[in-house]
């Protein structure tokens, strides 16, 4: 299955998918702002777009990089049940 189709329906084809809808759906131990300070300090590895050259332009997850972060927090807990389990 293809988590980046499975994200294009579930965002009806963005592209760039708000902040906050992210946070919403995936984040939502997180408040907006905390997110995005995760963010900027590396913790979550999501490369945040903005859509004009200044701090208070709308902000937004492309598709493409959610679904590479998704895959690879899949890929690390498939890793860690396995070296539990075997």
């Amino acid at each position: 299955m293809n988590t980046a189709f499975l994200l294009m329906a579930q965002y009806n084809g963005k592209a760039v998918i708000p902040l906050a809808d992210v946070q919403r759906d995936y984040f939502s131990h997180l408040d907006v702002v905390h997110m995005l300070r995760k963010i900027n300090d590396g913790d979550i590895r999501l490369p945040v777009v903005r859509i004009e050259d200044n701090q208070k332009s709308a902000k937004g997850i492309h598709l493409q990089d959610l679904a590479d972060y998704l895959d690879e927090r899949r890929a690390a807990a498939k890793k860690e049940l396995k070296q539990v389990w075997g």
